[in-house]
């Protein structure tokens, strides 16, 4: 699953002095530079040589002894032919599960100071507020954290089946739970309720917290649970979603996702065995 190893140490701030050369993570549009062939980090020296400005470079902790950074490049720059970069997606079941979640946590990072140049209320250059994974304006004192956008994911059990779907904008094009965005000022089980009576008709019942896990496209936080039906016939909003079907044992199922995702852990959970 896609989480930040237990001996990892986040760190707001790099530590003083630094113990031997930092980890780099270098992303340019969302893709992250490893070794074509056995996707390791570049060394310090390959990262140097690509003259980027590292005190630019976001903290990001301590992991195996050694201390991790995170940075963004609008160049897409290699230090040799033995480097190039790559999706995050095309990470999954090739790099270590531990070390995809560094990955992960660093990418957002790099998203957040790339897209927090400028202050959004006056465009003054923004500066890093020490103390705090934050930057503040030293014009009219703005912060500006991380952003976290949380999203529900909910599997609907209906007697032994189960409700997928397939959504008309996911990469994988899978069946999946159903899952969407928080709106302003709503609960995360309001959530629940909307997106199921938006995107297929339906009303539930008996909310279940399954687990929650952090998701990087770009900054998501997905909250599962599980619901059981309680009326309605399924209703296509067909802006979203372009098939759904309950699925029991009868049934021939999709093919099992990759594991690293909570999606692929959350119908694993309540698949039939065989199926």
């Amino acid at each position: 699953m896609l989480q930040t190893p237990d001996a990892f140490l986040p760190l707001i701030d790099a530590p003083t002095p630094l113990p031997g050369d930092p980890l780099t993570f270098v992303f340019h549009r969302g893709r992250l530079l490893l070794g074509a062939l056995d996707h390791g980090l570049p060394e310090f020296e390959r990262v140097q040589a690509l003259g980027l400005d590292l005190a630019q470079a976001q903290p990001v902790g301590l992991w195996q002894g050694r201390y991790c950074q995170t940075i963004w490049t609008d160049e897409e720059a290699l230090p040799d032919a033995a480097f190039a970069y790559h999706s995050l997606r095309s990470l999954f079941n090739v790099v270590d599960d531990g070390f995809l979640g560094l990955i992960s946590r660093a990418a957002q990072l790099a998203e957040w100071a790339r897209t927090h140049r400028y202050c959004g209320v006056c465009a003054t250059p923004m500066q890093r507020h020490p103390g705090e994974r934050s930057f503040k304006c030293s014009a009219c004192g703005m912060l500006a954290y991380p952003r976290i956008s949380p999203a529900m994911m909910v599997l609907i059990r209906k007697g032994d089946k189960v409700l997928l779907a397939m959504h008309k904008h996911s990469p994988s094009q899978r069946f999946s739970p159903l899952a969407g965005f928080l709106e302003a000022g709503e609960s995360i089980e309001e959530a629940v309720h909307r997106e199921v009576m938006e995107e297929v008709g339906l009303r539930v019942h008996n909310l279940r917290y399954f687990m929650s896990q952090s998701w990087p496209f770009p900054h998501s936080l997905m909250i599962a649970f599980t619901a059981d039906y309680l009326d309605g016939e399924i209703r296509l909003d067909e802006n979203e979603i372009a098939e759904a079907r309950w699925f029991g044992v009868d049934d021939v199922w999709p093919e099992a996702s990759s594991s690293v995702s909570i999606s692929s852990m959350l119908v694993q959970a309540h698949r039939p065995p065989g199926k």
